[in-house]
């Protein structure tokens, strides 16, 4: 079963239930694996997970935003990355562009976030965070676009 949250950053510190939203991007699968690389498929299609220290952002220093890799829905800002020491990027905050659920797979209970525009899964999100939020966004690299501020 899925519990939807409130949409956005505050959604845990909200913890107020709503109803699940239609994405706004909706392809097949024929569609999405014709646009993706198989393991973008895997981790945003099918809730897959990336290797620690495996992804092209988990260690990015670059300032700029991340964006959604299957919409390009605007999700993160490097103003907000920190080294979490996991090996994936980690962010203390989002943007409204992120929806959060419950995820009780794999026997433990964790919160999912995903793209509110094409509800790819990006990867979850923790209270052990450092400050202003105390929450740590871990994203899956494969689930980002990159796009480095022009100077």
């Amino acid at each position: 079963m899925i519990t939807v949250l409130t949409v956005g950053c505050t959604a845990q510190e909200a913890g107020q239930e709503m109803t699940t939203q239609t994405p706004v991007v909706q392809k097949t699968e024929k569609e999405w694996k014709a646009i993706l690389t198989d393991e973008q498929y895997r981790v945003t299609r099918e809730a897959g997970t990336e290797r620690a220290f495996s992804g092209a952002y988990w260690d990015n220093k670059k300032k700029g935003e991340y964006y959604c890799v299957c919409c390009g829905e605007h999700l993160f800002s490097s103003e907000t990355k920190f080294d979490s020491g996991t090996g994936w990027p980690s962010f203390y905050s989002c943007s409204d562009g992120v929806g959060e659920r419950t995820d009780d797979s794999h026997g433990m209970r964790r919160t999912e976030v995903y793209c509110n525009n094409c509800n790819a899964h990006l990867g979850h999100v923790f209270s052990d965070g450092p400050e202003p939020t105390g929450l740590r966004y871990c994203i899956n690299s494969a689930a980002l676009n990159f796009e480095a501020k022009k100077k």
